[in-house]
């Protein structure tokens, strides 16, 4: 089975992920959509898609699309989420997956009432040395693990009228970067029962940079930091009682992982991505599509829901502005 794809925002992030597509031979881009007729139709020249739609509520009335990769500004993926999801369209969302945790919780709550495929587009969980982290984890390789560490910082544009700076387009660190450690750590250890977080914020109210400790109960504990100002490596660490693994720049799609066990010389192991490394949530929605499930057991709803709980914490001790967008189209 094909799974005929329709991209929803042609920017910068949706042209990486479709170039990918040539790695998953079973999904197809049949359409894309934007508000700019020129933007769409350059974006469908250069990835050879024959349907142009110059609105969103167009392709989600186009008979030939099964599944939509939302790519808009962060506060727009509550709207076009929720009317693809009554169109019956699978749903990947690019992270973060809203600003605020009731637009998530009417996403997810919306897709299973109507039993639609939704997920997160948080790809450093498909990238194989992810998934050979999680494998060696759940065997025991560093024993109990105790802490993550993770940082990730990408020095940003400081013009005030830059999209990064634009509460009413998502901008801040959070949703762009700082989603990254605090998925990660997630994805680890679980919910967190404690958030303490200080920042910087830019004059329009969004965060530039913050720190950030989470408390997972049993004495388990991540220290995050992400970053719009300053350049970082953007490495990560998972401690345990028997040693810990090393997640080399850029964490959030590696080619390899270390592994350290205690009194044991460090183990490299090489993991690298298909193509540029989106290809593999790629995958997991084109294969949960043709067969049937509502959701990845990869990326859960339930875990896009515990980390946007984590990341308006953090907005509101930061004292952030977030703007949510519409409900409606």
């Amino acid at each position: 089975m094909t799974v005929r794809w329709g991209i929803v925002g042609p920017g910068r992030i949706a042209r990486k992920v479709a170039a990918d597509f040539a790695h998953v031979p079973d999904a197809q881009i049949v359409a894309v959509a934007s508000r700019s007729a020129e933007r769409a139709a350059a974006f469908a020249a250069d990835f050879d898609v024959p349907t142009v739609h110059d609105s969103y509520p167009a392709i989600l009335a186009d008979p030939q699309v099964d599944a939509l990769y939302i790519a808009t500004p962060h506060p727009q993926h509550r709207a076009i989420a929720l009317a693809g999801i009554r169109a019956g369209k699978a749903l990947l969302v690019e992270k973060a997956f809203t600003v605020t945790p009731e637009a998530t919780g009417e996403i997810v709550d919306l897709a299973t009432e109507r039993g639609v495929f939704v997920m997160e587009a948080m790809w450093t969980r498909f990238q194989p040395a992810i998934v050979r982290l999680r494998e060696l984890l759940a065997d025991g390789a560093i024993g109990e693990v105790t802490a993550v560490q993770a940082e990730l910082g990408a020095q940003q544009p400081t013009d005030p009228a830059d999209r990064f700076y634009a509460p009413e387009l998502g901008g801040g660190a959070l949703f762009d970067l700082t989603v990254y450690p605090l998925s990660f750590a997630q994805m680890i250890l679980g919910a967190a029962q404690d958030v303490t977080a200080r920042g910087v914020l830019a004059e329009s109210g969004v965060d530039v940079e913050e720190s950030i400790l989470l408390d997972h109960g049993d004495g388990r504990t991540s220290t995050l930091f992400a970053s719009l100002r300053c350049q970082t490596p953007g490495a990560a660490r998972v401690v345990g009682t028997g040693g810990w693994i090393d997640v080399p720049p850029r964490f959030h799609h590696p080619a390899g992982i270390v592994l350290h066990r205690n009194g044991q010389e460090p183990q490299e192991i090489a993991a690298p991505a298909t193509g540029a490394g989106y290809s593999h949530e790629i995958v997991e929605v084109t294969e949960g599509v043709a067969a049937g499930r509502t959701q990845s057991d990869v990326m859960p709803l339930a875990d896009t829901v515990a980390v946007q709980a984590i990341m308006a914490e953090v907005a509101d001790q930061l004292g952030m502005r977030v703007v949510e967008g519409p409900a409606e189209l």
